[in-house]
């Protein structure tokens, strides 16, 4: 079957359609940046405005950059510790059973205080040993004396004079030992010269502190190579900061050190660089500063807590605005500036007072968020540098920057748009 070829006048309606479309495509591509262009406009143009009384009422003060002198500091973790002379184990100088302990966990002691009492067989051994030597000193004493006189008057022989000469000088260095190890021992040699013999011996603390853990128990027998328990002053406790080579050649001894408890509530001490050391740390890029510890307050402060530090290294001048004038948003900060102070128009215009007569309209500001970089901070002050150049007379909000955001945040029902 052999089709009929389209009228003239369907042939003139289809065309007619196509060019319609067409003409439409381009009306609408040539529309569509304009209406993407308002839109831009319209979100660029949204701004932050405040009356003057609605400032006042939150207290939003304006003010401007300026130039402080502050305090630079350099960051270091650490922890507490003291130093070596004032940590001490206890041990016994001569093995024995543990017959009494004195103290616990956790008490202060000063040092001479007895801790432990001690039972051994050879303390009575030594003491009679020390009887012994006396003894034996007294008669080597004697036959070395009567030696010398006879040598004096030729009657005797030298020979003989040596060997007494020799068994003084041996039984004065015994008797010397054992007075001294019984004085170690804490045993009387004043008691024991009239007789009185002991068989427990005490055993004291070496310095003034608290006691640490006590591993033995009565009954047990102490050899001395055992702890029988650990004693820690921390009244010279300091804190040893880890400082990295970026920052090495800023500390100094003598620097004022503030330092924060880290998993104390963050209290607060201070302190002051006494030494720095010369190597570095087992594998780090940091030595390690110590600090005397301010203690005054007497804080309970125990080694192995970890602090958070600032070094004070100096001052210097820079850019700076109250720390109440810097917000931070998503990890970054921001000020506030006057943008312009513009009138009253439209729904701002003036306003009829309750006496008929007209009054001063009301002054507005609009204000517009800055990036900055911070950086430290000292007297109420924090170190600023925006991201972007402002002019030397910039007006910015000093106080109130945290409701100048909320409101910015919350929408521009206050603005002029």
């Amino acid at each position: 079957m052999k089709l009929k070829s389209p009228s003239p006048y369907i042939k003139l309606l289809t065309h007619a359609l196509t060019i319609s479309v067409l003409l439409a495509i381009g009306a609408c591509s040539q529309n569509a940046p304009n209406e993407q262009e308002h839109t831009e406009e319209e979100g660029h143009a949204e701004a932050l405005e405040l009356s003057e009384s609605q400032m006042h009422a939150v207290g939003i003060t304006l003010g401007k950059i300026e130039s402080k002198n502050l305090k630079s500091v350099v960051k270091a973790n650490g922890q507490l510790d003291v130093p070596p002379q004032n940590k001490a184990e206890v041990h016994p100088l001569i093995g024995g059973v543990v017959r009494k302990i004195f103290v616990l966990e956790g008490s202060y002691v000063r040092k001479g205080q007895t801790l432990v009492m001690l039972e051994n067989p050879d303390y009575v051994q030594i003491q009679q040993d020390y009887l012994a030597s006396k003894s034996a000193l007294v008669f080597a004493t004697r036959e070395y004396e009567r030696q010398k006189e006879l040598m004096a008057a030729k009657a005797g022989t030298g020979k003989v004079f040596e060997q007494a000469e020799a068994n003084y000088t041996a039984e004065q260095s015994r008797f010397r030992t054992l007075t001294r190890q019984l004085g170690q021992m804490g045993i009387s040699v004043n008691a024991l010269n009239k007789g009185a013999v002991i068989t427990q011996i005490a055993v004291t603390a070496p310095i003034n502190g608290v006691v640490g853990h006590i591993p033995v128990t009565t009954g047990s027998f102490a050899e001395t190579t055992q702890v029988l328990m650990n004693i820690t002053d921390n009244s010279k406790i300091h804190c040893d900061l880890l400082v990295y080579e970026k920052d090495l050649f800023k500390v100094k001894t003598g620097q004022q050190v503030d330092f924060i408890l880290t998993n104390q509530n963050n209290q607060q001490i201070t302190g002051k660089i006494y030494g720095v050391n010369k190597n570095f740390e087992a594998d780090t890029k940091a030595v390690i500063a110590h600090a005397l510890i301010d203690n005054r307050s007497n804080k309970d402060l125990i080694p192995g807590m970890y602090v958070s530090a600032s070094i004070n290294v100096g001052n210097h001048t820079t850019r700076a605005v109250p720390l109440d004038a810097v917000v931070s948003a998503q990890g970054k900060s921001y000020i506030f500036m006057v943008d312009d102070t513009p009138e009253k128009e439209g729904h701002h215009q003036e306003e009829e007072a309750e006496n008929g007569q007209s009054k001063e309209p009301e002054k507005h500001y609009r204000f517009k968020q800055m990036e900055v970089a911070t950086g430290v901070s000292d007297l109420g002050y924090i170190e600023i540098t925006p991201l972007t150049e402002l002019a030397q007379d910039v007006v910015i909000v000093t106080k109130g920057a945290f409701y100048v955001q909320s409101k910015g945040a919350g929408g521009s029902e206050h603005g002029g748009h």
